[in-house]
């Protein structure tokens, strides 16, 4: 191992055998191989399949003689392999897509108050605020298309012997919840989460008293070298992006151009104005028009090396890189260059209000707010009352969808066609979904659907072309979230890391879990203890407008395998953290890949997009225009990928449906 005075690490004895060959000792690991292999098989059908290795997965209703012993098993948080969009997910809304029709369906006799399509938070939300709207004794009912509810807002559990270990496979925190609108703050109330409890819960001394940075990793195969560069000890642990890791120290250590470790260390420290010709205005709109990775290059006149550093540094946030976000959207996230720049603030303004860390977070991400809503929603479904409590609680999936409740939950089943029948006087909604590859009719008084925006197209053909055009203007933004169960973390210990950026790898962040203990959940607080890493990866194809960029990565993610998956996981790990005694053979338990294809909601982006453009003109305010007795709800009919603008965005479409 050669370790640097500056913190620097070649794994130039990485370990080589991936362990491909061996199992996990993990027993969903085969149900993750299973739905690799092919939609055929559903994923309550592959865990029972594998019922004697203790396997768990929720059969629809009518399973017939098994049926106690799948709902005993039907357990998805619990599931790894491939997870997220899911083998037996989407293959009906493609099929939908690609014209085919569902003529024939089984009418069901039940009828509802109303029809939600779609439970992540929003659907999950507008049958909340419906029914406390109508009262209790409105009959709702939600279908959705994934195994489990919550939407992106995924839950993945880990078990090692008795302990319990979480993590997020989708939406991840509360983003500034001070700021939220009064609805979306009433409903957190409501459900019994209290904000401020975060501050105790979230350990924000634990890595520092770890002597944890951040890191930046070059890979062999971009770079030369495999060399991990860790910050120097007591930097800032709140930091995302650029700041958590050029340092000084780090920028001298870098396998790039000498001229570019220049060129970065002006970019993060020297005041210039590198548009000197032009008044703060003209500034701001130069910069919204021009790409950060155009103005690197042509206004600020850096080495291209220092593109190649910088390039996947807007991944999280944007699903691209810099070369399709604009230059002032990377000013406004701190990122160098712009230290002698004075640019007007534009007409959205400044938030006002204190800054908030970024703390708001439950072990499982906003897969909490989703539990303690159907909780709400379908009681007896899971014990307990409060946010402490429902982390640790086992949901009893068997509840969801039973006969006699008010308020049912559908799981694995697809909506395919929502249309208002009847006569003027006496309209009603009628909604046929796709389930075990069975079409189904049900009716409902009102429909709000939760779903994608952009599929709605499909299943409304009545809606007005006009109409059709706004919804299919956004492209879902493409990305990957997964979660590696590890037999401890002791290798970021030795390398004095928490949280790596590699800007030319395969994932371009892996990090140890946030570290948050609330109830009787405890974080694995010792680097000898179990844990749970995250990794991330954003399939853009820089060069193309951000939709073809997404567009493109969607139709990737579609085409690769766990099997693929599992390869660069294990090959990344090794080497990046290899010098510190990383063995991917040995250390690896379990892998749960969260693959989303239609990920974050479209957000407009200004490169691309007119700048300052009115609210009312935007596309998906246009799309969201409700017709008849069926109203749209989701984040994407407001165009921000966050989960208050889900809350608020299900709220509006209750609004104009009573």
């Amino acid at each position: 191992m050669n370790i640097s005075a500056e913190n620097g690490y070649e794994a130039a004895g990485a370990p080589t055998d991936l362990g491909l060959d061996r199992p996990i000792p993990r027993r969903d690991f085969l149900n993750g191989a299973a739905l690799a292999l092919g939609t055929s098989l559903l994923p309550w059908q592959a865990v029972l399949a594998t019922a004697a290795d203790g396997g768990s997965a929720v059969p629809p209703p009518g399973f017939g003689s098994d049926a106690s012993v799948a709902n005993a098993l039907y357990y998805p948080p619990a599931l790894t392999g491939l997870r997220g969009s899911h083998p037996g997910s989407f293959e009906a809304a493609h099929a939908l897509r690609d014209g085919e029709h569902w003529s024939e369906a089984t009418v069901e006799d039940d009828a509802y108050d109303l029809i939600v399509v779609g439970a992540g938070i929003s659907g999950l939300a507008a049958a909340h605020f419906f029914r406390k709207a109508s009262g209790p004794d409105a009959r709702i009912l939600l279908l959705d298309n994934h195994d489990d509810f919550g939407g992106h807002a995924k839950r993945n559990e880990f078990r090692v012997g008795e302990r319990l270990l979480l993590s997020y496979g989708g939406t991840q925190s509360m983003e500034a919840p001070g700021r939220y609108s009064p609805v979306a703050k009433g409903l957190l109330q409501e459900l019994g989460i209290d904000v401020q409890r975060f501050y105790r819960y979230y350990d924000r001394k634990l890595y520092r008293t770890r002597h944890l940075s951040p890191g930046i990793f070059f890979d062999r195969q971009a770079f030369g070298v495999d060399r991990l560069l860790v910050a120097a000890d007591g930097a800032s642990l709140d930091a995302f992006g650029p700041d958590a890791y050029l340092t000084k120290e780090v920028i001298a250590r870098m396998p790039i151009a000498r001229q570019a470790r220049k060129d970065l260390a002006r970019l993060q420290r020297k005041s210039v104005d590198y548009l000197p010709e032009l008044n703060p205005e003209q500034k701001r709109i130069k910069l919204s028009k021009t790409s950060y990775q155009d103005f690197l290059l042509q206004h600020a006149h850096a080495h291209p090396d220092v593109v190649r550093v910088l390039q996947a540094s807007t991944h999280e946030l944007y699903c691209v890189g810099i070369d399709a976000v604009s230059a002032n959207d990377c000013r406004l996230m701190g990122f160098p260059g712009f230290l002698g720049m004075a640019v007007a603030a534009g007409s959205q303004g400044t938030e006002e209000g204190e800054a908030e860390p970024y703390i708001f977070h439950f072990p499982d991400g906003n897969a909490s707010i989703a539990r303690l809503l159907v909780r709400a929603l379908i009681p007896g479904c899971m014990p307990g009352t409060t946010m402490e409590d429902v982390v640790t609680a086992r949901l009893d999936y068997s509840k969801l969808d039973a006969p006699a409740s008010r308020v049912r939950l559908r799981l694995n089943s697809t909506a395919v066609r929502v249309a208002e029948v009847g006569t003027p006087g006496s309209k009603e909604i009628s909604v046929t979904y796709v389930r075990e590859g069975k079409a189904r009719r049900v009716r409902g008084a009102r429909c709000v659907l939760a779903c994608y925006n952009m599929i709605i197209p499909h299943l409304c053909p009545q809606l007005p072309e006009s109409q059709k055009a706004a919804l299919s203007y956004a492209v879902k933004q493409p990305l990957v979230y997964v979660n590696v169960q590890l037999r401890n973390s002791q290798a970021f210990d030795k390398l004095g890391t928490h949280q790596v950026h590699a800007p030319a790898s395969y994932f371009t962040t892996v990090m140890l879990d946030f570290p948050v203990s609330i109830g009787d959940y405890h974080f694995p607080a010792s680097p000898q203890d179990p844990c749970v890493i995250h990794l991330t990866r954003t399939p853009c194809k820089p060069g193309l407008a951000c939709k073809e960029q997404f567009r493109a990565g969607r139709a990737e993610l579609l085409a690769t395998s766990f099997e693929t998956f599992e390869r660069e996981i294990r090959q990344q790990l090794n080497s990046m953290l290899g010098s510190g005694g990383f063995d991917a053979a040995r250390d690896i338990r379990a892998i749960t890949v969260n693959r989303w294809p239609h990920g974050y909601a479209y957000e407009y982006n200004e490169l691309f997009e007119p700048l300052d453009q009115p609210d009312e003109q935007r596309p998906c305010v246009l799309g969201r225009k409700p017709f008849g007795r069926i109203a749209i709800a989701n984040s994407d009919s407001d165009g921000h990928a966050y989960t208050n603008i889900a809350i608020d965005q299900a709220h509006r479409a209750i609004a104009e449906l009573l």
